[in-house]
This record gives structure tokens, sequence and C-alpha cells, in this order.
């Protein structure tokens, strides 16, 4: 399983807002300087969660951008989505056919079964992991994550 960097850097930008939630705004230079990122891709990023409805910006002096609903509600999962759709799609199995237009495994598949069975399981802590719990440290975070997902064993 691959993540594409605009899902990485946009789930970074939305992290800052997360963070500063308190203190109003930030502007698209500020999340750039935290991130070490540059503007111009940080200005793609937000236009990307504003249309998808994740951020609201602000004009003027003391404009910015921030996050429309608290980052207590703000799933990873809605982020994600927002940056690249979602991590399977519907029809995955029928890019790789074989030398048939259609998969000779379409009634009976089990590889079909491990890959839903794997989007299942990551869905689910996507949508139980919210942007406010990944705030905290690393180790904090890394610690409520296998809570949440029932993960016992530290890595």
């Amino acid at each position: 399983m691959r993540f594409t960097s605009q899902e990485e850097y946009g789930l970074r930008c939305m992290l800052q807002l997360a963070r500063h939630e308190e203190n109003g705004s930030l502007t698209i230079e500020e999340i750039a300087q935290n991130e070490s990122l540059t503007v111009h891709y940080v200005g793609k990023l937000m236009r990307i969660l504003l249309m998808g409805g994740l951020v609201e910006s602000t004009r003027g002096q003391k404009g910015g951008y921030q996050l429309i609903q608290p980052a207590v509600k703000v799933s990873i999962a809605d982020v994600l989505t927002v940056l690249d759709g979602p991590l399977f799609r519907a029809h995955y199995c029928e890019r790789f056919t074989g030398l048939e237009s259609i998969c000779v495994h379409s009634t009976e598949c089990s590889v079909r079964a491990l890959w839903s069975t794997i989007d299942f399981a990551i869905s689910r802590i996507l949508d139980n992991t919210m942007l406010k719990d990944l705030v905290s440290g690393e180790k904090e975070t890394n610690k409520m994550l296998r809570f949440k997902s029932g993960v016992e064993a530290a890595v």
C-alpha cells in the first residue's frame, strides 16, 4: 500500500491547522514554512482541501485557512478521500485481468477477498482516527492508534 505525496503533505497541512485551531487561521506561507514545503505546493493542496469542504479561507490581513469543523470531528479517511479519493477503488480487480478482457476469477476470487479484508481494516482505522488524535507527539499517537486498532505489540 502506498500513499501519494499529495495525501502525505495534504494531511500534514491539515495537522498544522488542527494544531493551531485555537489560535485562528494560518496563511499558506506559515504552513509552507512549518512543513518545509513550497508556497506553490501548499497553495495547491489548500485549494483541494477548500474545494473538498474541509477548510475555509478568510481574506485580509488576519486571513488564512482554518478547519471548517473542529479537529476532533475530522477523520483521516475524510482528509485522504478529498486529497486523492478512496484507498481502494470499487473495481480494483478489473485492472489485473491477465490476457482476457475480464478476470477469470470474477465469480470466485480469494485475492479479492484479501484486498477487501485489508480495505475494511484500514478503513475502520482511518474512519475512527481524527485529526485531533494525531496532534500529540509520536509516542502518544502511536500508543493511541495501537489501542484503537486492537494492536498490542509495540514496534
